[in-house]
């Protein structure tokens, strides 16, 4: 159906956003100014307690910062009532007073042609549900008591029979006053090649209802109960009603039980989706007979910003999970990714259920794997790195993995992380990340290999304590910058995407700047403030190393600022580019170390020398004092 021209901008215009959302949530006073039509609740797309889910009425959006849902009132609609675009057209405008214009006819004639085959869908359900309690159906209830669905979790599942006659289902319709046309439409029957009378898709199997979101059963899958079937499992043939790809085994139940605070759990098939559900884990669902495709992911995110991937534990499983990786990785945002739980080898949630109870799969899902731990094992897995092009290798491999992420904080954090999990690989011992607190207090430091020579460990090489705390007082002056004259943020987008922040705060305050270029100043301190409350920008701001800059202390000389962040940016990363020298110097010290890994150290130990001199432009403007763990300053110059 197609819109006049500013219909939608009119209703909009007319919903107030705050009224709508308000039937889902409850506001959070003192958050909230209502006079502002700025208003504040717990999230309704994800369990939570605090308040994080902002509506700006005049504007007429909503985002959450914790699950990062967005939208205006037509989207809220959609996502809490489960109804399509136009039905959530028509329900705001009904409440807003807008009559809806006239339908298209022909827009009219699909919508009532797959009301017809809903209403068909529904008689074929009631035809299979009472096939299942005839005595031709006694080998499929036994085989369903077995996989331990008694006749009340039938009844909840609505499960039913086709018996294996080829007009079975057919005729029953057909005496029904169901026309040929709708019992084929609805991918229930299909044509003779040989010219006689249609037949039955589905015969000899047990019969799942596929429903939608709003719970039409728009499909079925059935499963043969001949173990010689070629077929296994099969779906019903896409129609008007049903699209595999962008369809879910029991989404609306799970998506309510999510809505609940549950997990939501991805497994394989129809079954592990009936036994997680009645051993408690209601929010499963599983797609259907394919590989999980980008609609469906879409479906999923929506649903939950991190599912947990449930896949069984032999290589058809393992290859899906692998799969899935490369669909996911150009799709990841902040705070939307996946986990994955793969099962014992030779074992589906099934299994594992009635082996050893919903206790042992609970701490399964709790162990869940993050994206990136599965990507590594993927390209390291069975491969050996005994040398120096095995390594590159690796090292290609996965930087075109990672090129594929277009979220530049994730595509950062994601090195950050394969850069960890190659130095467990390939180094005998670990770096402590530099500015991470140890358990002794202080500044962590690269501590050389054990075996390397004494004039290594004692060279100028292992002496970066001093050299963390000053690339820590650069990254926060940059920082501090970019917040107080943010209109230089895009110039410098690259540079702040690639610095490798010393600090976790100076990293998710980094991310936030990111995702908010072209904010002006007051719109990015109150996301800033939003997503990491009030004490992050204040301590940035108030701290005496940043507060003394020029163009921090007076703010709106974008030529100064756009200096003063350039200059620290360099600094940077002259300073990590010979780290990394070194690091890969030190990488190459086995036992006593060769003539040529000694002149490598040598030539980088004069570098650092030069690179020292640099640093003393930072460092000789403060003297620092360490204080336990914190670092003080004691004066300026």
């Amino acid at each position: 159906m197609s819109l006049p021209p500013g219909f939608l901008e009119e209703l909009r215009t007319r919903a107030s956003l705050s009224q709508v959302v308000g039937r889902k949530v409850t506001w959070d006073a003192r958050k909230s100014n209502q006079g502002k039509g700025d208003m504040w609740a717990p999230c309704p797309f994800h369990h939570e307690k605090s308040a994080s889910f902002h509506v700006d009425d005049r504007k007429g959006y909503y985002y959450c910062f914790g699950c990062h849902a967005k939208g205006d009132a037509i989207s809220f609609v959609r996502e809490t009532e489960n109804v399509s675009f136009m039905e959530a057209v028509e329900i705001l405008a009904g409440e807003a007073g807008m009559p809806m214009p006239a339908r298209d006819p022909k827009a009219q004639e699909k919508t009532d042609h797959r009301t017809e085959l809903a209403a068909v869908m529904e008689q074929a359900v009631q035809f299979f549900r009472l096939q299942l309690k005839m005595g031709v159906a006694a080998d499929a209830r036994a085989y369903l008591e077995r996989r331990g669905l008694n006749p009340q979790a039938q009844e909840r599942w609505e499960i039913g029979f086709a018996a294996d006659a080829w007009q079975g289902l057919w005729d029953h319709l057909i005496a029904k006053s169901v026309t040929p046309e709708l019992i084929l439409g609805a991918g229930l029957g299909k044509p003779s090649q040989k010219g006689g009378k249609p037949y039955d898709t589905f015969r000899g199997r047990i019969m799942f209802p596929i429903r939608d979101a709003r719970g039409r059963c728009i499909a079925f899958g059935g499963r043969a109960m001949d173990p010689n079937d070629n077929a296994k499992y099969l779906n019903s043939p896409e129609t008007d009603l049903f699209d595999k790809g962008r369809s879910l085994y029991n989404h609306g139940p799970a998506r309510t039980a999510v809505g609940k605070g549950q997990p939501l759990i991805v497994a394989e098939g129809y079954m592990d989706v009936i036994a997680l559900a009645e051993h408690g884990f209601e929010g499963s669902v599983a797609p259907l007979g394919t590989a999980v495709t980008e609609s469906q992911l879409q479906m999923l995110w929506r649903i939950s910003p991190e599912p947990i991937i449930a896949l069984d534990g032999d290589t058809a499983g393992l290859r899906a999970a692998m799969r899935l990786i490369d669909l996911s990785l150009p799709l990841l945002e902040a705070g939307q990714s996946l986990r994955f739980v793969i099962m014992p080898e030779g074992k589906d949630p099934d299994d594992v259920l009635k082996a050893k109870g919903a206790g042992a799969l609970q701490k399964l899902l709790d162990e869940a794997m993050p994206m990136v731990k599965l990507l590594w094992q993927r390209e390291t897995e069975g491969r050996v790195f005994d040398s120096p092009e095995r390594k590159a290798a690796l090292d290609k491999d996965l930087r075109e993995k990672i090129k594929m992420i277009k979220d530049p904080s994730i595509r950062s954090h994601y090195g950050q992380a394969i850069k960890d999990l190659r130095w467990d690989l390939f180094s005998t011992r670990r770096p402590t990340v530099p500015g991470q607190r140890r358990a002794s207090g202080g500044f962590g430091k690269w501590q050389p290999p054990q075996n390397a020579m004494p004039s290594t460990k004692s060279s100028v090489l292992a002496s970066e304590q001093g050299n963390a705390f000053t690339d820590y007082l650069c990254e926060a002056v940059i920082l501090a910058t970019v917040i107080t004259t943010p209109q230089i943020i895009v110039e410098f987008e690259t540079g702040l995407e690639n610095m490798k922040c010393t600090d976790s705060d100076h990293g998710f305050l980094r991310d936030v700047i990111l995702r908010s270029v072209g904010d002006d100043s007051e719109v990015l301190r109150e996301k800033i403030y939003n997503a990491l409350g009030p004490e992050a920008l204040e301590n940035l701001l108030n701290s005496s190393h940043v507060a003394i800059i020029p163009c921090i202390r007076t703010p709106g000389d974008v030529d100064q600022a756009r200096m003063t962040v350039a200059e620290k940016l360099a600094k940077l990363e002259a300073a990590r580019g010979l780290n990394a020298e070194i690091a890969d110097a030190a990488e190459d010290l086995s036992g006593v170390a060769d003539e040529g890994v000694t002149w490598r150290l040598s030539q980088a130990a004069r570098a650092a020398d030069e690179a020292v001199r640099s640093r003393q432009e930072d460092r000789g403007d403060f003297v620092v004092a360490e204080n336990g763990a914190n670092w003080t300053r004691i004066n300026w110059h």
